[in-house]
């Protein structure tokens, strides 16, 4: 966990601690004091936190697409995150969610999330390929748009935990499957969407021919410290790739540009 997102969560803790809400009454408000009986439970209000996301992150950032900003507050983040950071989930920031073998695994922000999707235009019979699904999240806020979802995930431990997430809130049009994100999951395509959970060197040239002719790749394509959210569309055997807006989110393992060598 980074320095900030640290500093993040001591702010949430100290607000806590002194007795106040962790979400606003209304967007922009400072949070207030609320009364306090001692010995009495502080639940955090996980519907109000939705609410502040959208009306503080996603409508001021020109999401407009009405069926997103409806998903994003249906969708229970935090039932998708590590229990010590459900407090934490509806953050403006990509949120450690561990990984195998030492790769750290991030919950991309809401804001950057949800332009990605609406980059893609993703209609309602829409067949979606989500890379890095991670918990599952974000192939349950798809789920809601399109005909069906499947989540790739290489980390076993979570795509167990998408799986599980994703049954217990009846999401029954995604299906995750478990295996390396460079190589995409051909045996279900093709497909008229593909989205990236995270920034990535290159999108490799396999994830193109996973796609229908006419379908969407959005991905955040990293240029050194750069990335720039980037639509690509397959029109024949010919890709065509347009930057949208810039973005910083943390990385997807295994789309590393190859180093190039000088003689």
């Amino acid at each position: 966990m980074d320095f900030f997102l640290c500093l993040r969560l001591a702010t949430v803790e100290a607000w806590r601690g002194a007795d106040y809400d962790i979400h606003a009454d209304g967007a922009g408000e400072l949070p207030g004091p609320r009364h306090y009986e001692p010995g009495a439970g502080k639940p955090m209000d996980y519907t109000a936190a939705r609410e502040r996301m959208v009306d503080t992150q996603l409508r001021p950032n020109a999401i407009t697409d009405t069926r997103i900003l409806t998903a994003m507050l249906d969708v229970a983040r935090e039932t998708f995150v590590p229990a010590t950071l459900r407090n934490m989930a509806y953050l403006d920031e990509d949120l450690p969610l561990g990984g195998e073998g030492g790769a750290s695994r991030f919950l991309m922000e809401p804001m950057t999330f949800a332009k990605l999707v609406q980059l893609a235009d993703i209609a309602a019979d829409d067949l979606v390929l989500d890379v890095g699904a991670a918990t599952g999240y974000t192939s349950a806020v798809i789920s809601r748009l399109c005909g069906a979802v499947v989540g790739l995930e290489a980390d076993e431990s979570l795509a167990s935990d998408a799986t599980d997430a994703l049954a217990e809130g009846g999401f029954d049009n995604v299906a995750v499957f478990t295996g390396p994100l460079e190589a995409g999951f051909a045996s279900q395509g093709p497909y008229d969407v593909i989205i990236f959970e995270g920034a990535v060197e290159q999108v490799p040239d396999v994830f193109f021919a996973q796609l229908r002719d006419g379908g969407r790749l959005a991905a955040v394509v990293q240029d050194g410290p750069i990335g720039r959210a980037t639509l690509f569309v397959k029109t024949g055997d010919n890709i065509s790739g347009s930057v949208a807006f810039d973005a910083n989110i943390r990385t997807l393992p295994g789309f590393a540009r190859a180093p190039e060598f000088v003689f």
